[in-house]
């Protein structure tokens, strides 16, 4: 809907004076209920605070497709001053996420709050789309600074998936791409685990994230898998995995998921002062199958 060619003029004629950030999704989180085949619009107007939008796009860019670049300057165009929370909004198919979040931190000072997302695209893995005051397209990241000292922001994440099997060690791995598993292919192996369901790769891989421990084992990170290389057994992930680290395959069901959000929101609003006027919730396609599958 939105590659529609007159999306971008409908609603600047709703919202003439309004800065317009598009983003696609796996789906609509509005109220009680998931849209599907819908736009949705969330107005937000300052009373005391005030805001500050930069864009880059990782196709055009000097530094094409190098994330943590792009992120850092993304991060220092914006006026630094009382700078206290940023959102992102980013294309979802040529960035590497954990690459883009690291140059981000590397470029904030005094621990400024970043949180956000990788556009969506359903199961597709072919196009995401975004913009800033014009028709959304591919390669986009928007970026947008806020900055008010009444403005209370809290945020938390929780996941809500289970590691089964056995845990393997990553043998080799390039940035996000992940090539060997205990010295096997990585691509093998898990359709292995797979089974009937590998002839839905890429997009049943979202349904069986990896969860990542590196040498710090008290600590863990989950991997999405966004798409695969059949020709080179190989596997691209969100974001980047090292080689040593040791990975397990994930699952969850309705009930872990939706009780996962349950503390995630819970988290959020226990150290705010004062009561929420607008709550923006970010989820992933992965879980959306979990849910609609079941």
């Amino acid at each position: 809907m939105l590659q529609e060619k007159d999306i971008f003029n409908e609603i600047r004629s709703i919202f003439k004076d309004g800065h317009l950030v598009f983003g696609s999704t796996a789906g609509d989180i509005t109220s009680e209920s998931v849209e599907d085949e819908s736009i949705t619009i969330t107005a937000i107007e300052f009373e005391n605070s005030s805001f500050s939008i930069n864009t880059a796009n990782v196709l055009h860019s000097e530094n094409k497709l190098d994330s943590y670049k792009i992120g850092k300057d993304l991060i220092q165009q914006l006026p630094q001053k009382n700078l206290k929370y940023v959102f992102v909004v980013s294309e979802g198919i040529f960035i590497n996420g954990s690459q883009l979040a690291i140059g981000m931190n590397a470029a904030t000072k005094d621990n400024v709050l970043i949180t956000g997302a990788l556009c969506g695209d359903g199961s597709r893995f072919k196009t995401t789309l975004a913009s800033y005051n014009e028709s959304p397209k591919e390669g986009e990241i928007v970026v947008i600074g806020f900055y008010g000292d009444t403005l209370e922001i809290t945020f938390a994440t929780n996941g809500g998936w289970t590691p089964f099997g056995p845990e393997r060690v990553v043998t080799k791995a390039n940035e996000n791409v992940l090539y060997e598993l205990d010295g096997k292919p990585a691509l093998d192996l898990y359709k292995k685990y797979l089974g009937d369901k590998s002839k839905d790769l890429p997009g049943a891989a979202l349904l069986y994230p990896l969860k990542v421990k590196s040498s710090d084992t008290t600590k863990s990170i989950v991997r999405t898998i966004l798409n695969i290389n059949e020709e080179e057994s190989s596997m691209i992930l969100a974001g980047d995995i090292l080689e040593n680290s040791r990975v397990q395959l994930m699952m969850a069901n309705v009930d872990s998921i939706v009780h996962a959000a349950e503390i995630g929101a819970e988290k959020a609003i226990k150290f705010r002062e004062n009561k929420p006027d607008l709550a923006i919730l970010v989820s992933c396609i992965g879980r959306k199958l979990v849910l609609t599958k079941e």
